[in-house]
C-alpha cells in the first residue's frame, strides 16, 4: 500500500465518529442532505449496523484517513422492490473532484451486481437555481456516473428558509425480464469475493 494510494474498504460501527464528522457540514451548512439536526454518533453507528446487515457501506481511505463513504439501503419496503436500492455517497469537505465519488460507486456498484441487485435509485436534492447552499453538482456527478433523472418532486422540502425541488435518478444494473436469482445479503455475501471487488 504506497503512500497516498487510495483504499476502499467495507466500514465498521468504529468509523461512525470519522464519518459522522464528514457529514455534519452537509447538514449543517448545505441542502444537500434535508436532515435538519446532525445525529448523535450513537444513531449514526446504528444507522451502520442496520444498513450494512443487508447491505454494502464501503468507505475510501487514503493515508488512514477515510475520505469519503458510500452504501446502499431499501428503496422500498415491499418484496417485489428487493432488487431495487437507493444509493448514496458523501465526499469529505475540500476533496471533491478528486474522483473519490465515482471510485466509491463503481465498487459499490459490483458489490450489489454480486448480490443479485438490478436497479439503483438516488434520491437528490435539486435547487430551482443554484445558491450557497446547493448546486447542480450531485445531479452532474451522477448523470456522468449513468443515472437518469426519472422524476421531480416540486418545492417539496424547506431548509434555511427557502424551497427546494427532489429528483429521483435511475441506473440499471441488469436488465431482466423474469425474477432474477434472490438477493444475497451483504453479510452473507463471500468475504473473499468482496475484498477482490474493492481492492480491484
Amino acid at each position: 500500500y504506497k503512500e497516498n494510494a487510495m483504499i476502499i474498504r467495507t466500514v465498521t460501527e468504529k468509523d461512525a465518529h470519522e464519518l459522522l464528522e464528514i457529514y455534519r457540514p452537509y447538514v449543517e451548512d448545505t441542502a444537500i442532505t434535508f436532515e435538519y439536526d446532525v445525529p448523535s454518533a450513537e444513531e449514526f453507528s446504528d444507522r451502520i449496523r442496520r444498513l450494512s446487515a443487508n447491505y454494502p457501506y464501503i468507505a475510501a481511505v487514503e493515508n488512514g484517513k477515510i475520505a469519503g463513504y458510500a452504501y446502499a439501503g431499501v428503496f422500498k419496503n415491499r418484496a417485489a422492490y428487493d432488487w431495487s436500492v437507493e444509493v448514496t455517497v458523501y465526499v469529505k469537505k475540500g476533496l471533491h473532484r478528486k474522483g473519490i465519488g465515482a471510485k466509491l460507486y463503481t465498487a459499490l456498484e459490483k458489490l450489489l451486481a454480486a448480490q443479485h441487485i438490478t436497479n439503483l435509485y438516488a434520491c437528490v436534492a435539486y435547487p430551482e437555481k443554484e445558491d450557497e447552499y446547493l448546486t447542480f453538482d450531485s445531479v452532474k456527478f451522477h448523470e456522468k456516473m449513468g443515472y437518469t433523472i426519472i422524476g421531480t418532486f416540486h418545492r417539496c422540502a424547506f431548509k434555511f428558509d427557502r424551497c427546494y425541488h427532489m429528483v429521483w435518478l435511475e441506473k440499471i444494473l441488469t436488465q431482466t425480464d423474469t425474477t432474477p436469482l434472490p438477493v444475497i445479503p451483504f453479510s452473507k455475501l463471500d468475504k473473499a469475493l468482496i475484498n477482490k471487488i474493492v481492492l480491484e
